[in-house]
């Protein structure tokens, strides 16, 4: 949630940001009208309430005919402070609303543009040249089938498209890759969490789920409760109408994610790239705001440094503002180098969410000057799917085994992935 106060001081701030994030700009002159009608309601309420409080102790010291009058004046002031209040309802409620389709305020060293507009940051690592060593690269699925690490057939037939199942040593190589995240993360100071992954609205809708997202979210609606896509939702919900000390706060959660992938018909159909299912481990933070930019750096240095374990050519790019999600004023996308596809994707994110869901979530912490809302922060330290099609595709032999990088040979147990 945005702050009123800072709307009210630059709205032209507010504009500007939905326009350059392709949201609605004219929600920002509501919500500005909404909000003057909100104070105006909140200023007679308290006003009302104040002079019925002094009536009142009037009446106690009142007798005779001075009191019956005092006393018929109390019943009217009665019924205008009910009135009031519930305009006061009213117009918070209108107020809040509106509120809920304003994004955050975006960095304005974020790119501005579309999907393609992102700006790489640095390019990592040196992209393999298969045809000097004498063969094509195949591609994940072929590879899966070979050594028996994933099934799309079986995982189709069972769940649906976009399913699948992890095999032998496909479902090894997944375990080892959480236990390596969770051993990294836990060696930076995170502490581990396997969070709940069915949540109720509040926690949906203070991440800033339910708004642009809502289309690709699972809800069960007999129960009122969402499958979250990441478990940045229930990580940010855990310390929900809390007062925190000792920031910062960082925690590593395990989990699965669902996610409905609506608008993407006919992209990524084949493999595991894009799924209804996968497991992630993510990275949560509470902190000061003034420590957030400092913080997103963190997180982003963390990413790289659990991939470079990995072996994986990869860049690191600025995600434009028309790509953020509503509640990210910046984020930053690791993309892996995928042999069969010659293309970077997607493997990892970092988003700088500021105090826009802790205001919703009503998260604060005390200072000097009161209490506020801190600021949150999330990055992916691995999403399983892809890393797995990185690294079956990046580190595939002409033989047809692929080879293990060398930080997962002690949670794998083996140094090579051979044919079944």
């Amino acid at each position: 949630m945005i702050d009123l106060k800072a709307l009210r001081e630059d709205p032209q701030a507010f504009r500007s940001s939905q326009k350059v994030r392709g949201g609605d700009v004219d929600v920002i002159d509501k919500l500005l009208a909404a909000d003057d009608l909100r104070r105006e309601a909140i200023s007679n309420f308290e006003s009302l309430r104040a002079e019925q409080n002094t009536l009142s102790k009037s009446v106690g010291a009142a007798k005779g005919d001075e009191k019956n009058s005092l006393l018929e004046n109390a019943k009217k002031l009665s019924a205008l402070v009910k009135e009031a209040d519930s305009k006061r309802a009213v117009a918070e409620e209108s107020a809040h609303k509106l509120s809920l389709e304003v994004a955050n305020l975006i960095d304005p060293e974020a790119p501005i543009g579309g999907e393609a507009d992102f700006k790489v940051i640095e390019t990592v690592g040196k992209v393999r040249d298969f045809k000097s060593e004498g063969f094509e690269p195949k591609d994940h699925v072929e590879i899966g089938k070979i050594i028996k690490a994933i099934d799309t057939e079986r995982g189709a037939k069972v769940a649906g498209a976009r399913s699948y199942y992890l095999t032998g040593v496909g479902a090894l190589l997944e375990l080892a890759l959480v236990n390596h995240a969770i051993a990294t993360a836990v060696k930076a100071g995170f502490i581990p969490m396997i969070p709940p992954v069915l949540v109720k609205p509040a926690a949906m809708e203070g991440t800033g789920f339910l708004g642009q997202a809502a289309e690709n979210v699972y809800h069960l609606k007999e129960d009122e409760l969402y499958l979250v896509g990441t478990s940045e939702v229930p990580l940010a919900a855990f310390h929900m109408d809390e007062i925190l000390d000792n920031l910062p706060i960082r925690y590593a959660g395990y989990s699965p994610c669902f996610r409905r992938e609506a608008g993407s018909y006919g992209k990524d159909t084949r493999g595991i790239i894009r799924v209804h299912q996968f497991d992630k481990v993510e990275m949560f933070t509470f902190c000061k705001p003034e420590d957030a930019k400092a913080e997103h750096q963190r997180l982003l240095n963390w990413e790289k440094e659990f991939f470079n374990t990995l072996d994986i050519p990869y860049r690191v790019i600025d995600v434009a503002s028309g790509d953020l999600g509503a509640s990210a004023v910046r984020k930053f996308d690791i993309e892996a180098w995928i042999p069969t596809q010659q293309a970077y994707r997607e493997v990892t994110s970092t988003s700088n969410c500021t105090q826009f869901q802790a205001r919703r979530l009503n998260i604060r912490y005390k200072d000097e000057n009161g209490t506020k809302a801190v600021a949150t922060l999330n990055g992916t330290l691995v999403a399983i799917p892809r890393t797995i099609v990185a690294i079956l595709e990046n580190h595939q032999q002409k033989d047809g085994s692929v080879k293990v990088p060398k930080a997962l040979i002690p949670f794998l147990g083996m140094d090579t992935l051979v044919i079944a």
